[in-house]
C-alpha cells in the first residue's frame, strides 16, 4: 500500500537588485534552504513587476538603490495595488538607515544588510542564516499586511490619550521590547501617549546605525520626547530612551532616581540590545512600579525574564496574535504566563493609560 506523503510548503521568492553579483549572491545562498525556491531575478522595479505578474512569487527581496526607479517608489505602488512580503536590503549607512526606516513605514516587513562579496565563509553563512529566517518570517506575514502612509503624515498631538489625574504612583517605569514588526508597532502606540507619562525605555531589535535615527523619527512624531539613551542619562517622566543598537540598555537606581547604564556585553538570545538583559535589569527595583510591554517580534528573546518579572508582581501587557505582524515574543511570553493583559495593538496605549492613572 503506497503511502502518500505531502510535499513540504515551498517559498518561492523573487530577488530584486540592479546588481548582478548580489543577484547571484542571494539565489545561491536562498535556494539551498529546501524551503525556498527563488523563481526569478529582476534587474530594476519595471522588470519586477513584469515578474511578479509572471511568476506568483510568495516574498521579495528588494533592493533601495535601482535604475529607472528606486526601491522605496517601487514599495510605494506595489503596496498600493498588490501588496505582499518584502525583505528590504539595506546599506547601513545614516542614508540607508533613513531610506530603510521609510520602507518599513511603507509596508516592509524586515531588511537586511546588502552582503559584501568580501565577507569571510562564516559572515558569510552568519549572512544567510539570517537572510533565510526573515524571508521565512515574511512570508509568514501575508495575511497581515497593509498599506501604511509615512508617519510625518499623521498629526500626533491630535490623538494623544490623556492621563486622568496624573499617575496613581511615583517612581513608574514602563519598558517595551519588539523586534519584526515593532518599529511602526512603537510608533502607533507612542504617538498616542501624552508627555505626562512615566518615563519609558525601549529595546527593539536594530542595528546601530539605525537606533539614533529611529529615536529621531519617533520624536519628530510624538508629544513624548524620544531619544537614543546614553550611558548615565536620568530617566525622566514624558521621555522615551531608545537601547542603541550596540548596547544592551538596562536601568539601576541611585536615591530616588532611575539611570540607564549601558552594557557592552555579548549578545542574548543572538541579539544585541536584548529585551531579555533590560527586564532582567529592572528585578532590583520595586515591581509595583514596573510595566512591561511585549511587541511583535521574531524568536522568544525578552519573555522569560517578562514571566520573572510578573511573578514578583510587574504589570504586563502583550500585543496579541491578530494584530502582531510576526507573534514570536508575544507569543512565547504567552505561553510562559507573563501576560496579564493582552491586547490589540491600537489598545495598547489606551490600556497603559488605564492601568496608570
Amino acid at each position: 500500500m503506497k503511502v502518500l506523503v505531502k510535499p513540504m510548503d515551498i517559498t518561492r521568492v523573487l530577488v530584486v537588485d540592479d546588481s548582478a553579483v548580489v543577484r547571484s549572491i542571494l539565489t545561491e545562498l536562498l535556494s539551498q534552504d529546501p524551503g525556498l525556491e527563488v523563481v526569478g531575478a529582476a534587474v530594476d522595479p519595471y522588470d519586477a513587476r513584469d515578474k511578479i505578474k509572471q511568476l506568483k512569487p510568495d516574498v521579495l527581496t528588494l533592493d533601495i538603490e535601482m535604475p529607472k526607479m528606486d526601491g522605496l517608489t517601487f514599495l510605494k505602488n506595489l503596496m498600493k495595488l498588490n501588496p505582499m512580503p518584502v525583505v528590504m536590503l539595506s546599506t547601513l549607512t545614516h542614508e540607508g538607515a533613513d531610506a530603510t526606516l521609510q520602507a518599513l513605514e511603507l509596508g516592509a516587513v524586515d531588511f537586511i544588510a546588502k552582503p559584501s562579496t568580501a565577507e569571510s565563509d562564516s559572515a558569510l553563512q552568519q549572512f544567510q542564516q539570517e537572510l533565510i529566517g526573515k524571508v521565512k518570517t515574511a512570508a509568514s506575514t501575508s495575511n497581515k499586511l497593509k498599506f501604511r502612509r509615512p508617519s510625518a503624515a499623521k498629526e500626533p498631538a491630535a490623538s494623544t490619550i490623556p492621563l486622568q489625574g496624573g499617575v496613581k504612583r511615583h517612581n513608574q517605569l514602563i519598558a517595551i521590547g519588539s523586534s519584526t514588526g515593532g518599529t511602526e508597532a512603537l510608533h502607533d502606540i507612542l504617538v498616542q501617549l501624552p508627555a505626562t507619562m512615566p518615563p519609558i525605555i525601549v529595546t527593539q531589535h536594530i542595528p546601530a546605525s539605525f537606533s539614533e535615527r529611529f529615536a529621531n523619527r519617533l520624536d519628530r512624531n510624538c508629544t513624548l520626547n524620544v531619544k537614543e539613551a546614553s550611558d548615565g542619562d536620568v530617566l525622566h517622566p514624558g521621555s522615551v530612551y531608545i537601547a542603541p543598537g550596540d548596547y544592551h540598555l538596562t536601568v539601576v537606581q541611585y536615591g530616588h532616581e532611575h539611570v540607564c547604564k549601558l552594557d557592552p556585553r555579548a549578545p542574548v538570545n543572538r541579539h544585541k540590545p536584548s529585551v531579555e538583559v533590560m527586564f532582567d535589569s529592572l528585578e532590583a527595583l520595586d515591581q509595583r512600579n514596573i510595566t512591561t510591554v511585549m511587541l511583535t517580534g521574531m524568536g522568544e528573546d525578552g519573555a522569560a525574564a517578562m514571566k520573572r518579572l510578573v511573578d514578583l508582581g510587574a504589570y504586563s501587557i502583550v500585543q496579541d496574535e491578530a494584530s502582531s505582524l510576526v507573534w514570536g515574543m508575544p507569543g512565547a511570553a504567552v505561553r510562559l504566563g507573563a501576560a496579564r493583559e493582552v491586547v490589540a495593538l491600537d489598545k495598547i496605549a489606551k490600556q497603559l493609560v488605564k492601568h496608570l492613572s
